[in-house]
């Protein structure tokens, strides 16, 4: 998900905008989701649209809009003809409250706690990338998880609600300067003063204006210079990316984020599961072994198979390297007694992959072929003892290089062949 930062932005701008909408024009629309609200909105604000538009040539600046608004429903009491207003907030702090459950169903106490944890998270997750992107700093999910769990928890003594990060107020955060996070803490003080000292100070702003407030915010997240960017450089992506803005303009934000993270694990699986493979061989001016295919005129030391496979190996993948070793040897222009497989970029293996290459090992065997591995990690070593793979491929199959691998072929098998 985090490798299409620009579309996660884009998603997040569309369901914050068109979320405050029916706030800002005081209709109530029915149902669920960005588009279907999108539909009944323009349906109810359309007749009126084209005054409106030239009575309003150009919107003034967010604070003096707020201020003018809710003077103007105070001087001409709006109010009381229709213009939906923030209203009376109570009065000083919430009390501390140890939270008792008594009678309740500690079974959906319990699924609903899960489901909220899980949706907190992962906004709060997607919206951070979202502007650690934008302002190129670094984010921790696990410290964001730990200052969840510890704001919630507070929140429970204190009688609150559960605590996330906001799609709307973020976006009005950045649009006023903000950098830090000292501007929450800025914040929550003047949310306090403000219920101490004078609740009634904003009985009269409007909800359409603190709606503009938002809208006006969450169109700069709008980032199509970048969009037209991934489109240049890798279509596919935009493609997919493209396929969970219209999850979230079609079903809302949360089923969006889902669809989001179903592609991204579908599209890592589909990465492993058809990695990139090679068949190296030693190129004339260049160091060390290569790509056949990317060097037709690189040598192949005969009866050698130098195979390299970048990626892991595990469930998805083992069958395919199998087939690819056995069609790299028929494909071999000399009778095959070793293969070496150039390991660095395997950087983990499971029982299933375990399985597939003591497998491997013995089909070869019965071949007269020799399976050895070079540059394998001792981490991944350590996974295949684990295994008890070695039992069955022996010790000695390991060499530190793909070069070292190649000299003890070529002494073990008396190979006359120079590097």
């Amino acid at each position: 998900m985090s490798r299409r930062p620009c579309f996660q932005t884009a998603y997040f701008a569309l369901a914050v905008l068109v979320s405050q909408l029916p706030k800002l024009f005081g209709i109530r629309i029915d149902g669920h989701g960005p588009l279907r609200d999108i539909l009944q909105l323009g349906q109810a604000i359309l007749p009126g649209a084209d005054p409106l538009a030239q009575a309003f040539q150009a919107p003034p600046g967010i604070l003096v809009a707020v201020i003018l608004a809710t003077l103007a429903v105070s001087f001409f009491d709006l109010h009381k003809v229709g213009v939906k207003v923030l209203g009376e907030l109570p009065q000083g702090l919430p009390t501390f409250t140890v939270p008792w459950l008594g009678d309740l169903n500690w079974t959906k106490v319990l699924l609903g706690g899960f489901a909220v944890a899980l949706v907190s998270f992962t906004d709060t997750s997607v919206l951070s990338r979202t502007y650690a992107v934008r302002t190129r700093s670094k984010v921790d999910p696990n410290q964001e998880m730990v200052g969840l769990g510890i704001a919630n928890l507070a929140a429970g003594f204190f009688q609150g609600i559960p605590i996330s990060s906001s799609s709307s107020r973020t976006p009005v955060a950045e649009a006023a300067g903000s950098k830090t996070q000292l501007t929450g803490v800025i914040g929550a003080l003047a949310v306090a003063a403000l219920l101490l000292v004078a609740p009634n100070l904003l009985r009269y702003l409007p909800n359409s204006a603190l709606a503009a407030v938002v809208i006006a915010a969450a169109i700069g997240l709008f980032e199509i210079t970048d969009l037209k960017r991934i489109f240049r450089m890798q279509p596919w992506e935009f493609w997919l990316s493209f396929t969970c803005f219209v999850g979230v303009a079609v079903y809302g934000a949360i089923p969006g984020i889902g669809l989001a993270v179903a592609i991204s694990i579908i599209e890592f699986l589909w990465d492993g599961w058809r990695p990139h493979h090679a068949v190296l061989g030693r190129a004339n001016g260049v160091r060390g072994y290569h790509d056949v295919q990317r060097y037709p005129d690189a040598r192949r030391v005969p009866g050698l198979v130098l195979f390299r496979w970048d990626a892991p190996l595990f469930f998805a993948n083992a069958e395919l390297f199998q087939q690819r070793i056995l069609q790299a040897i028929e494909e071999s222009p000399t009778p095959v007694r070793r293969v070496v497989v150039a390991a660095e970029p395997v950087t983990s293996v499971d029982v299933t992959s375990a399985d597939m290459l003591g497998e491997l090992g013995g089909k070869l065997h019965e071949r007269g072929i020799e399976l050895h591995f070079a540059e394998m990690k001792d981490p991944v070593k350590d996974k295949l003892k684990q295994f008890e793979l070695l039992e069955k491929l022996g010790p000695d199959i390991f060499q530190p290089t793909v070069g070292a691998a190649v000299d003890a072929y070529l002494e073990d098998h008396g190979v006359d062949w120079s590097p």
